[in-house]
């Protein structure tokens, strides 16, 4: 139960929307109990006035009628209104409560992820949070609803007959406190494996349709639709047995209402208060309690869902409870300026998730005492077989991970002491793997663009011109990556790319994420294999292209091919996360054979 405290806090932001919904729907139960009470009331006590003429002339038709009919309407507007303020307060919850996750996974890192499946993740943002709208929908409002509706009964019974008062909600009362925890017992277990096994279908599912070209190619469809079908099958029985128990849980409260009722009859029988035969006041009691029926039934679903609530409150705290790992010192006001970067006797391994200073010796470590020393405006490549440890390096310099031990710096300052703002402004990157968002090609573009304050227009022809400067620079910088072709058209830039930018060839998609780093103007520049999957062609332009934006700036390229390795003024070559040696391109084709040998190899 402490896995909800969190999320229960979160509740004082919508108190008032929250307070409207359950007083509505508290007079909902009011009135519809006492449609239910007046109705048997006006039908018995109109029964026994027709009995003779003098009280069939006495009794008075009109007021009750008015009665029912207030009641009706009142019951109607009552419900539609608590609908309105329940959902609206729900959703406002859940709106807060996904902003409130989304806050507390940004300042998370790459390390504090590790391990944790994208289908896992995605579930618990969207699937275990819609859980939790039980906790105020389905939980407090129907049991704190039948809780003053109870009290509300007790001083109306009690000013007609005490005796029946205690009697009559006394054991609405116990109902009201001893079933919800039976129900929540019997279905703790069905609920939890309800949301597991809802949890691992998606993750199936989109892990199916992730890798469908490759299950397909493979020619492994039936076995990972074999998988589907279990966890399928899995969840079905999970939900069969959830259900089983809102029957059962139904039944008994039913025949626990019933056996009031029975109670409340023979009690009833022999008078009611003062009416000695209880007369009409005998069918306003029975009605009554028949009514109650009402407020009850919500509570038998209630507390089953609780199950659920808990277990998904709890992986939600495990995933936004972690301390970062990766902290900024967000009260710096230092940039960068000039460039330069330095490495001092780096060491790391993913085992320790990139804190252990202990991990010094560890051999499952993925650099070893890396240190090296790059000047403002100067070019290095690095260069070394797939898992010796480049692409790490460049995920340090951008602080995806943290050393184990030793230390970065930039400009002659600690990595660490520059805020989150300070280090994306002063470094781009061309990673292996570039993501376009599903949007337009404006949308990926202006992406890698500065932020800018907002600026205010006069009027709505100042905004064109502005966005129209704007769309020049991007198209400019789309023709120098060359991706003129893209640009034809009315309104290139408002092309949709697709999911993934999955309407784009790989090449085009590589170009995308060059022209991004052309827009952003940062002092160091990063490229992780930045040509790959270009012909040799394609990857001198681009490299060309890249080297006249970099004149000025200081970049470090990792790369498995050797193009452009003469316009750079220092290489190192990697082996198994160290550092083998460096020199200038002829200095290591005279005395490094490894590198001369590979040179002959892909110029050959």
């Amino acid at each position: 139960m402490k896995a909800l405290l969190p999320f229960i806090k979160l509740f004082k932001q919508q108190w008032v929307m929250m307070c409207v919904g359950i007083l509505l729907s508290t007079i909902t139960l009011m009135a519809g109990i006492g449609l239910l009470s007046l109705s048997g009331w006006f039908l018995s006590a109109s029964a026994v006035a027709g009995l003779t003429l003098a009280t069939t002339q006495a009794f008075n038709y009109f007021t009750p009628g008015s009665g029912v009919r207030f009641l009706s309407i009142s019951r109607t507007a009552s419900r539609y209104g608590e609908r309105l303020a329940t959902h609206q307060a729900t959703f406002k919850l859940l709106t807060q409560l996904r902003v409130w996750t989304w806050r507390k996974l940004l300042p998370l890192s790459a390390s504090n992820m590790q391990g944790i499946r994208q289908g896992d993740l995605l579930n618990r943002l969207v699937a275990d949070i819609d859980a939790l709208d039980h906790l105020y929908l389905r939980l407090l409002t129907p049991m704190l609803s039948a809780m003053l509706m109870l009290l509300a009964m007790t001083f109306f019974v009690a000013w007609i007959d005490t005796q029946l008062a205690l009697m009559l909600c006394g054991s609405l009362l116990l109902m009201w406190l001893v079933l919800p925890f039976l129900f929540y017992f019997l279905g703790r277990k069905p609920g939890v494996s309800q949301l597991h096994n809802k949890r691992h279908y998606r993750v199936q599912i989109l892990e199916y349709i992730q890798g469908l070209a490759e299950i397909s190619l493979f020619g492994a469809t039936q076995r990972f639709r074999e998988k589907l079908s279990q966890a399928e099958s899995n969840l079905l029985d999970s939900q069969r047995a959830m259900a089983n128990v809102m029957a059962f849980s139904q039944a008994m409260l039913i025949l626990c209402h019933g056996a009031v009722v029975v109670l409340i009859l023979y009690l009833a029988a022999s008078g009611v208060g003062q009416y000695q035969p209880p007369g009409a006041m005998l069918a306003l009691i029975a009605f009554m309690t028949l009514a109650c029926i009402e407020m009850l039934l919500p509570i038998a679903g209630a507390f089953q869902h609780l199950s659920s609530c808990v277990a998904a409150a709890t992986r939600i705290t495990d995933l936004v409870d972690q301390t970062p790992d990766i902290t900024f010192n967000e009260q710096s006001s230092a940039v960068i300026k000039k460039g330069e970067i330095e490495l001092n006797n780096i060491q790391f391994s993913y085992s320790d998730r990139g804190m252990n200073s202990n991990a010094k010796n560890d051999q499952t470590a993925v650099l070893h005492n890396i240190s090296l020393s790059i000047k403002a405006g100067e070019k290095v490549a690095l260069l070394g077989q797939t898992g010796c440890g480049k692409s790490t390096l460049l995920s340090l310099l951008t602080r995806e991970w943290q050393p184990s031990s030793g230390g970065i710096l930039i400009d002659g300052l600690a990595i660490e002491q520059y805020n989150q703002t300070a280090l994306t402004s002063g470094i781009s990157v061309v990673s292996q793997r570039i993501y376009l968002f599903s949007g337009t090609l404006r949308d990926n573009l202006a992406l890698a663009q500065p932020n800018t304050p907002n600026q205010t227009f006069t009027n709505l022809a100042e905004k064109k011109i502005a966005q129209d400067k704007n769309d020049i620079l991007l198209l400019s910088v789309l023709d120098k990556v060359g991706l003129g072709v893209l640009t034809q058209g009315k309104d290139p830039l408002a092309v949709f790319i697709g999911e993934g930018g999955r309407q784009l060839s790989g090449g085009e998609q590589r170009r995308i994420g060059v022209a991004r780093v052309l827009l952003r103007d940062a002092p160091i520049l990063l490229l992780d294999e930045p040509t790959e999957g270009l012909d040799k062609r394609t990857e001198r332009e681009i490299l060309a292209l890249l080297f006249e934006f970099a004149t000025d700036k200081t970049l470090l390229m990792i790369s498995h091919r050797l193009t452009a390795m003469s316009k750079m003024d220092n290489i190192y070559l990697m082996e198994e996360g160290k550092l083998r040696c460096s020199g200038s391109h002829q200095t290591l084709l005279k005395e490094d054979s490894y590198y001369a040998s590979l040179h002959n190899q892909l110029t050959s």
